[in-house]
């Protein structure tokens, strides 16, 4: 190893992570990983709460409170889990948590539209008590 090499190389060392083009910032700690496991439990168990008290009373407005806490759920995992901001990576992050959320609105759009036309269009439900 050449002197202009060696000397490169431990130049180098003290960095750390920096070499990589990697921010430390952006790396989960450990309370990082605790508060998004707290919030995607709470996300979850307020959604089921929902639907087992029957507590907003109309299946609709439930199925869209349901919606809701499944896209902030979303971006909670993608916030606290995937290190996704408008600092990392040159704001490439951001621009990848504006398309996860595109693409997620027409998911749940699509969706939506299929069980409803599904729901409209099923043959009607026969009783089978009253038949001889």
């Amino acid at each position: 190893m050449s002197a202009e090499t060696h000397a490169h190389h431990h130049a180098g060392q003290g960095h750390g992570h920096d070499d990589h083009g990697h921010d430390d910032h952006a790396h989960g700690s450990f309370k990082g990983y605790v508060i998004g496991f707290v919030l995607s439990v709470i996300l979850t168990a307020i959604p089921f709460w929902l639907v087992m008290s029957g507590a907003l009373g109309s299946d609709q407005l439930t199925g869209f409170a349901i919606m809701g806490f499944a896209v902030v759920q979303i971006v909670v995992h993608m916030i606290y889990f995937l290190h996704m901001n408008g600092r990392s990576e040159g704001g490439w992050s951001l621009l990848a948590l504006v398309f996860t959320i595109i693409l997620v609105v027409i998911a749940l759009a699509g969706s939506l539209w299929v069980m409803y036309h599904l729901n409209t269009n099923m043959m009607p439900v026969h009783d089978m008590k009253k038949m001889p």
